[in-house]
């Protein structure tokens, strides 16, 4: 038997089951907001949202369990809402959802924009900056927004993108008699001094040049960095050992640019990763590289390895692309490895190459020599640059 049951609320106080909630002896969890659309009833017990949110519902929930609980959510709770909170602190057992129309489900109403034609994207309690990943020419977005200022952060994000002439529609207060529909180009939206209202959604229509595929390997200059930097290929190389899947976390060690960890990151929105830097100029530089491809959520931890690998999620894949010589590095990566994780490993110098070559001799994997030359004026005419070679080992967990 559930221990609470959400019920969703529209903006003009519309209840997806009326008679739940102001069925006598109801305890009503609700924003101050949701608390006041709800009709007169002087002996119900009506409790705001507690600060903190999580830890403050647990103790609710104790309190108030002998029942009837009724948590009240905008719309859908389970779009970026508390009944997706409560279903990750209590189990899914313990809850059960009543729905309401959605504010996704109203902006495509009014738009006329079927769900299948555009990414969502949530930046309520996230940075903006994740919306950077979704660009793309002709790509569509909505966006949940977190509040009145969104709408003009989102305008910034699209000009820095070379985004600026993405048509923008703001949406606010669907489903109420103060609803609002407001459509400006993004370079306007940047500069505007307009007040948007708090209850938005943020749809737009995008028109810029590609700022990078998904695919692994973005260009080098995608990336701000001193030159410690795994280079495209190379990079491309890896992930495709590393293989990148929905849920996965990713350790980046010795991140230099962060570039290897980004670039998992953008390969699906699920997807996390923890870059691991010892120099502070980098971790601070793989932040920003983080925040401007659309990865904000990227965890950057200051140290060296192997100490400040103690304490993190564990890793369903690895990437050592610096240090690997350094003593217990290597063995705590793959001590931490989850079952069927994968460890991709290079090497430039002779001592890394020959430790690579002892781990391929001891647990077996992939050992592999990669070089890569690039054309270059010579002279009058044209030749090859040859870069460094590489050393990677690519191993996979039984």
């Amino acid at each position: 038997m559930p221990s609470v049951v959400v019920v969703g609320i529209s903006a003009d106080g519309a209840l997806a089951d009326p008679e739940l909630v102001v069925a006598p002896g109801t305890v009503v969890i609700g924003a101050p907001r949701h608390l006041a659309l709800l009709p007169d009833l002087p002996d119900q017990v009506r409790l705001p949202l507690p600060t903190p949110l999580r830890t403050g519902l647990l103790h609710l929930v104790d309190e108030h369990r002998a029942g009837p609980l009724v948590v009240l959510a905008s719309g859908d709770p389970l779009v970026s809402g508390i009944g997706s909170t409560l279903i990750d602190l209590l189990g899914p057992d313990q809850v059960a959802i009543i729905p309401a129309v959605s504010s996704l489900a109203l902006a495509r109403a009014e738009l006329r924009w079927p769900a299948e034609s555009h990414a969502v994207v949530s930046v309520v309690g996230r940075e903006v900056a994740l919306v950077g990943r979704e660009l793309a020419p002709a790509r569509r977005v909505l966006v949940l927004a977190a509040d009145e200022d969104t709408p003009r952060l989102l305008g910034e994000l699209l000009v820095a993108a070379g985004f600026g002439g993405s048509l923008v529609h703001v949406l606010g207060n669907l489903g109420t008699a103060a609803a609002s529909h407001d459509t400006l180009l993004g370079a306007a939206l940047a500069t505007t001094e307009a007040g948007f209202p708090r209850l938005a959604i943020v749809a737009i229509e995008c028109l810029g040049a590609p700022v990078g595929s998904w695919v692994a390997g973005l260009p080098d200059d995608a990336f701000e960095h001193d030159g410690q930097l795994t280079k495209r290929d190379l990079r491309a190389c890896a992930l495709a050992r590393l293989a990148p899947v929905p849920g996965e976390h990713l350790w980046d060690v010795g991140a230099g640019a962060g570039s290897v960890g980004i670039e998992w990151m953008r390969a699906h929105p699920a997807c996390t990763a923890t870059a691991v830097e010892a120099d502070g100029d980098r971790v601070a530089r793989i932040t920003r590289n983080a925040a401007r491809l659309g990865v904000p959520g990227l965890v950057v931890v200051h140290g060296h390895a192997p100490g400040a690998l103690t304490d993190l999620d564990a890793p369903d894949a690895v990437f050592i692309g610096g240090g690997a010589t350094a003593p217990g590095v290597v063995p705590a990566c793959l001590a931490a490895l989850r079952p069927a994780g994968r460890l991709v490993a290079h090497g430039v110098t002779l001592e890394t190459e020959q430790l690579l070559a002892a781990l391929y001799a001891e647990h077996g994997g992939e050992l592999t020599r990669v070089a890569v030359e690039t054309s270059a004026p010579v002279g009058s005419f044209t030749g090859w640059t040859p870069a460094r070679t590489v050393t990677q080992w690519a191993y996979l967990r039984g």
